[in-house]
This record gives structure tokens, sequence and C-alpha cells, in this order.
């Protein structure tokens, strides 16, 4: 895959991922999230929440389109940067804040609605990627888009291990044709162990092919990381609610959205080592 190539996928990813959810937020879907994430700065105090869904979602749909405009327009990449660290520095930055783990688990880093805030790593080493500054090694734009693979994998998966995550997760994996056979294995902590475990496993074995360029290693581990993302993305289709009549997609229709951003943040890493990857 060469780097045309891969911008325009890694283009067309981001504009369905943010538009979707940027016209969601458009059209009401999810206020509980746009409310959690500013209220932490206090802008609920000066604007509404509709107001705030408003600009948050025409920005999120802006930016997408922004994306792929690029392609075409070189002088639009300052703006796309601009636009995606934006979009993706504000949520993060609630992470500071304790509502976003949970009390009843001992706070940080017991993740809570954080869950889906730690995605946007992924939409910050992509920009750097597709509109930073050319100076930046390839090593460097390689570890740096592993870090958020790295990040959700490890921490969302070790969550799994929790009984909290082990019963959040039912109803995607009861109602998901790939995954409810786990259920008719295992008991529902153990189906979420055995995930938890296959994340850890893919991305640190990823980690260290990577770094050891072991190129099938790398392979197997790599398909492995983006069996978790492309599954996931199995579960719009499949868990009931994830799509909205008045909005598009819902709460988890966004949560899983999100997930695009990985797969995307995989498929840099596979360009940016694509030297020692396709050898023989």
């Amino acid at each position: 895959m060469n780097i045309s190539c891969t911008k325009k996928v890694v283009s067309t990813l981001i504009f369905i991922s943010l538009g979707f959810i940027g016209l969601s937020f458009l059209l009401g879907a999810n206020p509980k999230a746009i409310e959690a994430i500013y209220s932490i700065f206090y802008i609920t105090n000066i604007l509404s929440i509709d107001a705030l869904a408003n600009i948050t979602g025409a920005t999120m749909v802006f930016s997408a389109t922004i994306a792929l405009f690029t392609l075409k327009y070189e002088k639009l990449k300052p703006l796309a940067f601009g636009l995606l660290v934006l979009i993706a520095t504000i949520p993060l930055l609630t992470l500071l804040s304790p509502t976003r783990y949970i009390p009843a688990e001992g706070g940080f880093p017991v993740l809570g609605s954080g869950q889906g805030i730690i995605k946007y790593f992924a939409l910050l080493a992509i920009a750097v990627f597709m509109y930073g500054k050319n100076n930046i090694t390839k090593t460097t734009l390689s570890w740096l888009n592993f870090f958020p693979v790295a990040l959700v994998l490890l921490w969302i998966g070790g969550l799994k291990f929790m009984t909290f995550e082990a019963n959040g997760i039912v109803r995607l994996v009861e109602n998901s044709p790939f995954m409810s056979w786990l259920y008719d294995l295992f008991s529902v902590q153990m189906a979420s162990n055995l995930i938890g475990l296959f994340d850890i496993i893919a991305l640190v074995t990823l980690g260290i092919a990577i770094f050891k360029q072991w190129r099938v290693v790398a392979i197997i581990s790599g398909l492995a990381c983006a069996s978790v993302f492309i599954m996931t993305q199995t579960f719009m289709f499949t868990t009931p609610d994830s799509f909205s009549a008045t909005t598009i997609v819902g709460r988890l229709g966004q949560f899983v959205l999100k997930d695009l951003w990985f797969i995307a943040n995989l498929i840099v890493i596979t360009y940016l080592n694509r030297d020692w990857l396709i050898r023989k």
C-alpha cells in the first residue's frame, strides 16, 4: 500500500466516523456525553446542552468533510490538523476529572465513561501522520500510532477482568453471532477474562514484533489486533439500539464508530513498516 492509497483509506475512515458521530450529535443523540464533557469546563453554565451538541456535531461534520478535501487540496492540511486536534483534545482533558472513573471500584484507573474518551488518542496520532510536519521519522510515527492501540487494548482489555465490565459487555456478546458461543462454554466472567486476555496478548505481541521486526509475528498479531476493532463494528448491526430512527446512531453506535480510528492506526503502522513487512 503506497502513501496515496493509505491516506485515501484513512481519510475515508475519518469521514465515516466523524461524519456519523457529528451528524448524530446534531440530531440530538447522547446529550449526556455532551454534558459530561463541557460541564467539567463549566461551559454548560454559558451555553445550553443543545447548543453545545450542535457546535460539536457541526465541527465534526465539517472536519470529516475537510479530511476528504485534503486529498485534493494540500492547503487545507493545517486546518484539518487543527480541527482533529481540537476535537480530540477537549474530551481527553476530561480524563483529569474523577468523574471519568468509578468511585465504587476505587476510582482511577477504573474507567467508566472514560472508556469512550481514551479513544480520542487515536485521532491525535492520525492527525500527526496525515497533516503533521514531514520531518517526523517513520519510526516515531509508527510508535505514535501504536500507542493508542496499545492504550485502549491494555486499559479496556484489563478492565475485562473486573465484574462490572464483564456484566457491561453481556448485551454486546450475547447478541453477536460471532461471540455468543462464549456464553455456551464459559461463565460471563470467564468469557470476559478470555476477551481481555486476547486483547492484551495481541497488543504485547505486536509491540514486540514491531520492535524486533519479526515479520510473520507482526502480521499475525496485527491481524489479531485488527480483529478486535473489526468485531466491534459488527456490534453496530447485532446489538439492539445501536442505530436510531431519529439520530442515525445512538450512544453505543458512537462508541463503536470510534474504533474505526484504531483500524486507521493499524493501517498507518503497516504502511510505515512496509519495508520489512513485505520483504520475502
